[in-house]
């Protein structure tokens, strides 16, 4: 076999073991200006049929993040009623959790070629290789969407424009603690081979 396609059995067996770390276990430091950079350029390097490039970055550092919380805080109380104590700390440190979070955005539209749906995913495979790229780069990673991800107001909020949506939050920090493995699902029970049907 050449060298052109034997790959990286490094690679993949870092694939086999990545997993994420709750946001809540995260600490400083987060990656700095330079390697923000480039996690975000390698997240940038994914399927986008077009070339539409239909998602874009918001980046929140957690010195801004007790701000926002006290905004979706009382956003939250608003539409939902009062808070008690543990709901009322789970909003306001939703941007304080993890030294850095990403917002990746999409910005889907219709194009006469490019079904949205394509877009779309394009924008869920930068989150996945942004929490990828943040893992290899040895830090903790999630990819958290929540309520705030989907309502009208904190969107604006928190950077929004027309037409967008949030395909997730990538909260990037410091592992404390291991993560914890999880049940994952049985390869026969989720593949099959296509067979034509009269």
């Amino acid at each position: 076999m050449s060298e052109m396609v034997k790959g990286s059995p490094e690679a993949l067996e870092f694939l086999r073991k990545r997993r994420s770390h709750p946001s809540v276990t995260m600490s400083e430091p987060g990656p700095d200006e330079g390697q923000l950079s480039d996690l975000l350029t390698i997240a940038a390097r994914v399927p986008d049929h077009g070339k539409l490039v239909p998602w874009r970055f918001i980046v929140y550092r957690a010195p801004d993040g007790e701000k926002i919380g006290r905004f979706l805080a009382g956003l939250y109380e608003k539409k939902n009623g009062s808070l008690d104590a543990a709901q009322m700390e789970k909003e306001l440190t939703r941007f304080t959790r993890a030294p850095i979070v990403v917002g990746v955005v999409s910005r889907a539209a219709d194009y006469p070629k490019i079904p949205l749906w394509e877009q779309q995913l394009s924008a869920g495979a930068v989150c996945m290789t942004l929490v990828s790229a943040a893992a290899a780069a040895g830090f903790a990673s999630q990819w958290l969407t929540e309520w705030c991800a989907f309502d009208e107001d904190a969107g604006a909020y928190l950077g929004l424009k027309d037409g967008e949506r949030f395909a997730g939050f990538i909260h990037i920090g410091t592992p404390t603690q291991p993560p914890v493995e999880r049940a994952r699902p049985n390869l026969s029970d989720i593949t099959s081979n296509w067979t034509e049907t009269q």
